[in-house]
């Protein structure tokens, strides 16, 4: 049986997109210059930086690009990978949890924000943003711009807001599978689409058949695709921990 969430997989993923006519743009290109049929690779670094890495380099050897969104912790701010994938023509955003950082205190989560950016900003250029969904905690990081525009910082996106998800589909791998909404405490939108799959290979037979809209913007998390078996293993098994813990939190909230 084939395992799915592996590069080999992500692979043939990418190959059927291109085969369908898809372009592949950064958020920031689309945002100043959309294509009419285009896939944006949206990436959220929550973890293991170095499989990040590895996406980025065979994107690279594809010649194509997408966006790479790092959280301001230990398991993923790797400046070395940051730098690296940003030289292979990537784009780089922040992939920011200040409210949850700041246990809700508003105005330690602006400063915490502010600073977390300044320091990416050492390495990179940036440009977008996108919020870390922060499933463990009561606080949802978007909240931080009830108060204040991050328009003011010089980002001129964030996918959440900046995004008309009912033209542009929204597919993401969050709770290791496609669009599981039950398993998804924040990552999701309200769309007129309603694609859900039970594996990559389906997502890839709908895209082959025609079936999906042609704008869409796929969100990866990178530690959860492995070809080695070890790894692939763990990250079965963290999730089959996880996704409990979250299908009860969104029964709470319901």
């Amino acid at each position: 049986m084939q395992r799915d969430f592996t590069l080999h997989i992500y692979l043939k993923l990418i190959n059927s997109l291109s085969s369908s006519g898809f372009s592949f743009q950064t958020f920031n290109e689309f945002l100043i210059n959309p294509k009419t049929k285009v896939v944006l690779l949206r990436h959220d670094v929550d973890k293991k930086p170095e499989n990040s890495l590895a996406f980025a380099k065979l994107q690279f050897e594809l010649g194509i690009k997408g966006v790479y969104y790092f959280r301001a912790k230990k398991c993923s701010w790797n400046e070395k990978i940051i730098e690296e994938i940003a030289s292979l023509g990537h784009e780089i955003g922040y992939h920011y949890e200040n409210m949850a950082t700041a246990k809700g205190n508003i105005d330690k989560a602006k400063v915490d924000f502010e600073m977390n950016l300044a320091q990416l900003r050492k390495i990179v250029k940036v440009s977008t943003i996108c919020m870390h969904g922060s499933p463990f905690s009561k606080y949802d990081n978007r909240d931080i711009w009830k108060s204040i525009d991050y328009k003011k910082f010089g980002i001129i996106g964030e996918p959440y807001f900046d995004l008309d998800f009912d033209k542009t589909l929204y597919l993401t791998d969050t709770g290791r599978s496609w669009n599981a909404r039950n398993t998804s405490i924040r990552d999701k939108v309200n769309s007129r689409h309603d694609f859900q799959f039970n594996s990559t290979d389906e997502l890839i037979s709908s895209i082959d058949n025609n079936e999906l809209p042609n704008s869409i913007m796929i969100n990866f998390h990178p530690q959860r695709w492995n070809e080695n078996k070890v790894a692939w293993f763990t990250e079965i098994i963290s999730q089959s921990v996880k996704n409990p813990i979250k299908r009860l939190v969104n029964s709470i909230q319901t």
